[in-house]
């Protein structure tokens, strides 16, 4: 099965397999689901004996632990919910972030389209290689992985950026694409994708290519919190992770859920939220601080489980600090330095300050029961 492949962004036509069974990501269409949708998904998770789906930070749903058998069974009920793509090419081409702050007759929304449509007829990009979609009132999915940008400039004309550049070349709606693809083109004659991979990011750091900008971006906004916004309540899930009660529960009162990069949602136009399992609205709360992956035994990588570990640490961790439990080296649920990271080994757990997971460790051999009974010896003084 090509599920047993490893390497790529898994999507629901090709998933990864892991340890505890078959990894997939749903990609919604527009960044959006509707009440049936919701509750329809919510029904395929308890059948197939789901608890909960992941939040990415490409704005998709995760579903891990799936058994191969099942496969197929789940890719004939997404597809009844409108959650599945024609083929594995388009999944795979339709990488587009769209800011979930859109409001009707902004245009976002026709970009969006306009952009997926397109992409079905451009040249092979790199597995990787991704657009974001940022054209609402204020921009705010400039610290988001993406390549090719849409945004706006200070003056509200709309742009097509090479991620990495500093300026794009200002567009019309009915002149985009054909921007967006002569960008892509560009980024693939000037040997930006070797061996089939490759970053725009990177390729301009090498090539110093202006590439004709004529604008430059309007200033970045911070990336939102949970809580009440103008445009609804943004809902944060502890370890990124929906419960499946969860989902039942929004589907009763939130109308559409729109997905977000930062591992939340977004319940348009509501004012408030009941207490819901797994739900975190508090700006402040230390879980949104706290970086776990699935660990062992979900994972093959994985030396220790670490959801416990982390989620047991959480209540002491320092304000305004961070903290990263990692299964192994890779460090696959905070990729960047954290504050404090512990990371598991053959040994136990090795602790870093201010460092990835596979940064020096300035303790090594340490036992997670310990670390629960002892906090100090992770935020302790040096």
């Amino acid at each position: 099965m090509s599920g047993q492949v490893r390497g790529w962004c898994p999507g629901a036509w090709r998933p990864m397999l892991a340890e505890d069974g078959l990894i997939l990501r749903i990609r919604p269409p527009l960044g959006r689901l509707t009440t049936e949708q919701v509750k329809g998904l919510a029904e395929l998770a308890r059948g197939h004996g789901q608890a909960r789906l992941g939040l990415t930070s490409r704005a998709n749903l995760q579903w891990r632990g799936l058994a191969p058998e099942q496969h197929e069974a789940l890719l004939e009920g997404l597809a009844a919910l409108g959650l599945l793509d024609e083929d594995a090419a388009r999944e795979s081409a339709r990488n587009i972030v769209i800011t979930p702050f859109w409001q009707e007759g902004d245009g976002t929304l026709e970009l969006a389209r306009a952009l997926a449509e397109a992409l079905t007829e451009f040249p092979a990009l790199p597995g990787k290689f991704g657009f974001a979609v940022d054209t609402g009132a204020q921009p705010v999915l400039g610290d988001i992985s993406a390549d090719i940008r849409l945004e706006r400039a200070a003056d509200g004309r709309l742009l097509v950026r090479a991620d990495g550049a500093a300026r794009g070349q200002s567009a019309t709606p009915e002149t985009a694409m054909a921007c967006v693809r002569a960008l892509a083109h560009w980024f693939l004659e000037s040997g930006g994708a070797p061996e089939g991979r490759g970053r725009m990011r990177k390729h301009l750091a090498a090539l110093h290519e202006p590439l004709g900008q004529d604008a430059a971006p309007a200033p970045a906004t911070p990336a939102p919190v949970p809580g009440r916004h103008a445009a609804g309540m943004l809902a944060a899930f502890a370890f990124g992770e929906i419960p499946v009660e969860t989902l039942d529960r929004l589907a009763e009162v939130a109308p559409e859920i729109r997905l977000t990069p930062w591992r939340m949602v977004l319940l348009p136009g509501l004012a408030a939220l009941p207490d819901l399992p797994g739900m975190i609205l508090n700006p402040d709360g230390p879980m949104l601080r706290v970086h776990a992956c699935t660990g062992a035994p979900g994972c093959a990588q994985a030396h220790a489980p670490v959801r416990a570990l982390a989620a047991g640490l959480a209540a002491h961790l320092p304000e305004g600090t961070t903290l990263h439990v990692s299964g192994c080296g890779k460090g696959c649920a905070h990729p960047g330095a954290a504050d404090f990271t512990l990371t598991a080994a053959p040994g136990g757990f090795a602790l870093r300050r201010k460092g990835r997971a596979d940064a020096p460790a300035t303790q090594t051999g340490l036992d997670p029961a310990s670390l629960l009974s002892h906090p100090r010896l992770v935020f302790g003084p040096d």
